[in-house]
């Protein structure tokens, strides 16, 4: 199922390339074209103290919610896919084939999280290329970051798994997966909570995206993360035992 689904990816190149799409876009306008005036405007939240900061601070406060950005962008494709396959009768054959049920799903999965990282390896890489640096991170904290890269993935596409069963074709599970996309930017991918209006701030506070964002923050500018480590797996296996059981269950009860 996994080769079946890489397969996928290489004869249809356009997907994976418009999911790139939209965060590199979002990274070059905010460095290039809103740096200067977003560094200046909570640059004393950015720097700790008074007065405006500067584009490379900005950068490196950006970069980490870009590469969370990258993995929502993903979702769409797992979610169409997925669709896909429920709608036009190739799992009908796979369940009269000696295989396990469940790998079906699986395959899904695994190949969606490992287009999602080779993502964020693309995206990463155009960040340093405009001035992104994590002199302070050690190579632990490399790996953590890494490690919570690939657990985020994981949970999110499970999420979009099931959004894909759930839908009835493949434009109906793009726009159900719209979501998922959406809620990066209700979080602190762009600006700090302590910047945002108080009537807003619970709605970003109180969602996945931002403590793996600031875990992420944290461990590649090697500040620390406090508790939020701790959050943002808490919501990681939550969100994946949540996606798994509704993949599963949907999976088992499809009179398709």
């Amino acid at each position: 199922m996994l080769r079946r689904n890489l397969l996928h990816v290489r004869r249809y190149p356009s997907l994976t390339l418009n999911t790139l799409l939209t965060p590199l876009v979002l990274l070059l306008l905010f460095v290039y074209i809103f740096g200067d005036v977003m560094s200046a405007g909570i640059g004393a939240e950015l720097s700790g103290g008074p007065g405006g900061g500067d584009r490379s601070a900005y950068v490196a406060y950006l970069v980490p919610g870009i590469l969370l950005m990258t993995l929502g962008c993903s979702l769409v494709g797992t979610a169409v896919s997925v669709c896909d396959d429920m709608t036009e009768g190739i799992v009908a054959r796979f369940r009269t084939m000696p295989i396990h049920r469940a790998s079906v799903l699986v395959g899904h999965v695994v190949s969606s999280v490992l287009q999602a990282v080779v993502s964020v390896v693309v995206v990463g890489a155009v960040a340093v290329a405009v001035g992104f640096r994590s002199a302070n991170a050690t190579v632990v904290e490399w790996l953590a970051a890494f490690g919570l890269l690939v657990l985020v993935a994981l949970a999110l596409t499970w999420i979009a798994v099931g959004v894909g069963m759930a839908s009835p074709n493949g434009e109906a599970a793009g726009n159900n997966a719209v979501p998922l996309i959406v809620l990066p930017f209700l979080s602190s991918a762009f600006v700090p909570l302590s910047a945002m209006p108080g009537w807003f701030r619970p709605v970003a506070e109180y969602q996945p995206f931002t403590p793996a964002i600031e875990t992420l923050r944290g461990l590649l500018l090697g500040s620390g993360i406090g508790g939020e480590g701790w959050l943002a797996v808490a919501w990681c296996l939550a969100l994946a035992a949540l996606g798994y059981a509704w993949s599963l269950s949907l999976f088992t009860r499809d009179p398709r």
